[in-house]
This record gives C-alpha cells, sequence and structure tokens, in this order.
C-alpha cells in the first residue's frame, strides 16, 4: 500500500515537473531579442552567386535584418518572401531557434549556360529554364552559347541541352561552345580536337552524343583528334566525317 502511494507520488511529481520544463521552454517572452543570424548558401561551389555579406546588405536596405529586434516582430515567411525576390535566389527558408537566432538557408539558382547571342543579347540559363541576369558572378565552368540565338530557344530547348551537360562529366569537360545557325541548328566546338561536331536540330542530342562518344572510342583514338575537320550526326545511325586536307566525306556512312 505505501509502496503504491510512494509511486503516486513519484508520478505526480514527474509529470508536474514535465509540465513546468515544456511550459518554460515553449514560453515565448515579448522582450526576447534576435542575437544572432545564421545564414547558409547552398550549392557555393557550382553556382558561387551569393554572399553572406551581400544577403546581410540586402537585408538592411530593405529593413528586415533581423538581429536586435524583437523575436516576436520577426516574421519568418515575410522574410523568405522578400529574399525569394532576388533574381539569384532559388528558394529561401527561414525559422527561429529557441536560443534566440535566426537561421536562413539560401538555394542559389544554378546557371548551366552562358548566353551571347549575335543580336548583342548577354545572360545566363539556370537549370530551370530561367534567365539569369549577365553580371551575376559565376564561378563555374559553363559552355558559351553564340549565334542566332533567341531567348525563346534558349529557355525552352537549349537549357535541356545545358542541364545534360552539368549532370555528365565527359560532355561538361569537352563542349566548349555551342553555335546556333541561322536554322536553329546546333554546331559544338570542343575543347579536345581540331574539328566541329554538326547536331543538326537539338532534338535526340543524348543519343546523338552516345554514338559521337563511342566513334571518340573506336576511330579517334587510333586515326587521330585532328583528322577531321567536321563531324555530322545529323542522320540517324550515321556518322559523316570530313577530312581536314579534302572536301571528301571519308567514310561516307560510318555506322555506330
Amino acid at each position: 500500500m505505501i509502496k503504491r502511494i510512494l509511486l503516486s507520488l513519484i508520478m505526480l511529481l514527474l509529470i508536474a515537473y514535465l509540465v513546468v520544463a515544456v511550459t518554460a521552454f515553449n514560453k515565448r517572452p515579448a522582450d526576447r531579442i534576435c542575437s544572432d543570424m545564421e545564414l547558409a548558401i547552398k550549392d557555393s561551389v557550382n553556382a558561387g552567386f551569393i554572399t553572406r555579406q551581400e544577403i546581410a546588405t540586402l537585408m538592411h536596405r530593405k529593413g528586415i535584418y533581423p538581429v536586435g529586434k524583437k523575436m516576436d516582430r520577426i516574421h519568418t515567411k515575410s522574410l523568405e518572401k522578400e529574399l525569394n525576390k532576388h533574381p539569384l535566389i532559388d528558394r529561401a527558408e527561414c525559422y527561429k531557434t529557441p536560443s534566440n537566432k535566426l537561421c536562413i538557408e539560401i538555394t542559389q539558382r544554378v546557371p548551366v549556360l552562358r548566353i551571347m547571342s549575335n543580336n548583342g543579347e548577354n545572360y545566363y540559363i539556370d537549370n530551370k529554364g530561367n534567365i539569369m541576369p549577365p553580371e551575376s558572378k559565376c564561378v563555374a565552368h559553363l559552355a558559351i552559347v553564340t549565334g542566332e540565338v533567341e531567348k525563346s530557344f534558349a529557355t525552352r530547348y537549349l537549357h535541356k541541352f545545358g542541364v545534360f551537360l552539368q549532370q555528365n562529366d565527359f560532355w561538361n569537360a569537352q563542349v566548349e561552345q555551342i553555335n546556333v545557325l541561322p536554322g536553329k541548328e546546333i554546331e559544338l566546338v570542343p575543347r579536345v580536337g581540331n574539328h566541329i561536331v554538326y547536331l543538326g536540330k537539338i532534338d535526340n542530342f543524348e543519343e546523338k552524343l552516345s554514338r559521337l562518344r563511342l566513334f571518340y572510342e573506336k576511330a579517334l583514338n587510333q586515326v587521330g583528334w585532328n583528322k577531321y575537320s567536321r563531324i555530322n550526326l545529323e542522320f540517324n545511325n550515321q556518322i559523316i566525317c570530313t577530312k581536314r586536307d579534302s572536301t571528301d566525306t571519308t567514310p561516307p556512312q560510318a555506322k555506330l
């Protein structure tokens, strides 16, 4: 009987302690002041556009810098909405901590191509097909797109090619320049080999580049990377090569 009473008292004390502890932890006095702001920027290696100082400067300019303000006056959703307006930010997430800090996680927009069109337009395309301003401080290696580049063609079609390059180590290292011809046909300027790769229309580019890589491995590694001036991938299951010292095609239809 006594043990049961003691056990009941212990349980009551434990419950009372938990209630007090939870209440104290969740208590949010009105005078709590934000003591610090922790900022995490993702994709800094691949993008490198946004710095912590730039975010802090932006927040000061907008009057939303949190340090020194009362925690209950800091609205995380409003902060996210304001930060998401920045042209180089893909997503901002803000949350408060029990230690009176504001944490911000920034996901940057990742560029995949640099556009330098014949019409004078100069901008980046990100991995979602959106246009980024030319003053962006890109630190990553990107293929440059030249020629007759219309923005609609760049955002709808070329960005898919840029995403492919970003995700493929071999072709990302090999493709230096993409040239768009007047009929929206595509030429590639590789880093290795003194030749031009003619893709034709950009559709089925993955299959075309798969054939080209096989041709590189089976043919060019044997005859030399400078033997041909032009490699044509326009036709299905065919690779047509133009010799550097001749206008003839050899072989006329090399099937792979």
